[in-house]
């Protein structure tokens, strides 16, 4: 036991929170660059103030609900084992702080400030913490459950069902009680384009998404001696099988090309550990189709006005990539095996079931009591004006 809480272990945990901290930033670029001018700096306070209202709420509460684990004590105690269950925190927190991240896409231009934070609060504090428990620490015995019943436990080695999915079916209840943006969608069934502001920072924000995932897919061994560079090579082979399927499908539209690496990753995440590299191509190509085909069907066809399409992207890769890992990760199709596929989708289920309900309860209370969106006078000046006092650059200089 001492071993996983050497030196080594807790530099390797520490660097890897680092990566995924990093991830926030190409989070933060991929939707200033995705909304419009009159939004980007309110693109980029959220993600910096939900992850530190993130961590307020996971360090007081969510952490202990997951994983039965309190720092109220002395910092002596704190820091034996070098403090590895400390940077262990910081490491996990990183992916519970991407739930709300994920959210900021899907709801932005339209969303009030404070009730997203108090929103933030309660899925980081309670509802994300409640899965994350189930399947990484095995509370309420579900696991023992699901191995009992089908042979083998729910496996997502680095949360494409607990971060990703949980994510995006949190997401989605918050876009349709929010509603779609004013003029998106005309009574005579027209829709009004808005494309991307700012194609290069959605790409700079595609980019350190991607390279901060090899910490977030690989470090998640949380120990130096348990790394495997299967991991590494699935998460390239996923990613480049996103990547190019979503320059195919999505005929080289650049909002769709920097959005394939993403689907790929997010997708291989459950099952990076156990597949073949050729079966995480072929989960991250799927992942890429679906993503390009879901996103046209909610934004054209059903009128579901999710701005950077979050759903598509970590709600449907996400689960895609917890039913692939009972797939792939087989050893009929060349993977390590250890895995059952009706676990993967009852797992899978489950966390979309939870996701989505806890969301429903979220925010559904607030904008009953206090209300989620800007009105109507608010949404046209545009989120930076309207809450921050402040646009992303300025109209003129100032003289004196």
């Amino acid at each position: 036991m001492e071993a996983l809480k050497s030196g080594s272990d807790v530099l390797f945990v520490l660097l890897g929170g680092i990566m995924v901290l990093a991830m926030h930033a190409g989070f933060a670029f991929l939707e200033l660059g995705t909304v419009r001018k009159k939004n980007q700096v309110n693109a980029l306070v959220k993600i910096l103030t939900d992850f530190s209202v993130s961590t307020i709420a996971y360090f007081f509460i969510g952490y202990s609900i997951a994983y039965g684990v309190n720092f109220f004590t002395g910092a002596q105690t704190l820091s034996a084992h070098n403090g590895y269950a400390l940077v262990k925190f910081f490491f996990l927190l990183t992916f519970a702080a991407a739930i709300p991240a994920i959210v900021s896409g899907g709801i932005a231009e339209r969303a009030r400030f404070n009730p997203q934070l108090a929103a933030t609060f309660m899925l980081v504090g309670l509802v994300y913490p409640f899965y994350e428990g189930i399947v990484w620490n095995g509370n309420y015995g579900i696991q023992e459950w699901l191995a009992g019943m089908t042979g083998a436990r729910f496996h997502d080695f680095a949360g494409s069902v607990v971060v990703h999915a949980v994510g995006g079916w949190i997401a989605l209840p918050a876009v349709l009680l929010l509603g779609a943006r004013r003029g998106r969608y005309t009574r005579d069934g027209l829709m009004s384009a808005h494309p991307p502001s700012n194609i290069p920072f959605l790409a700079l924000g595609a980019w350190i998404l991607t390279v901060g995932w090899f910490g977030f897919n690989v470090m998640s061994a949380q120990m130096i001696e348990a790394v495997s560079g299967l991991v590494a090579v699935n998460s390239l082979m996923a990613m480049v099988g996103g990547t190019l399927a979503a320059l195919v499908i999505g005929r080289n539209d650049p909002g769709f090309i920097h959005n394939g690496p993403l689907a790929g990753l997010v997708a291989v995440c459950a099952g990076s550990d156990l597949m073949h590299p050729l079966g995480a191509l072929a989960t991250g190509a799927i992942a890429g189709t679906l993503f390009v085909w879901m996103f046209m069907v909610t934004q054209n066809k059903w009128k579901i006005d999710d701005v950077l399409g979050v759903w598509p992207l970590h709600g449907l890769c996400g689960a895609w990539g917890g039913i692939a890992a009972g797939i792939f990760g087989a050893r009929a199709l060349g993977g390590i095996g250890g895995v059952s596929l009706a676990a993967q989708v009852v797992g899978t289920l489950g966390g979309l079931v939870i996701a989505a309900g806890g969301s429903f309860v979220v925010y559904g209370l607030l904008k009953r009591f206090v209300g989620l969106r800007l009105d109507p006078e608010e949404e046209y000046n545009g989120a930076d004006l309207s809450i921050h006092k402040v646009s992303a650059t300025a109209e003129r200089e100032t003289n004196w």
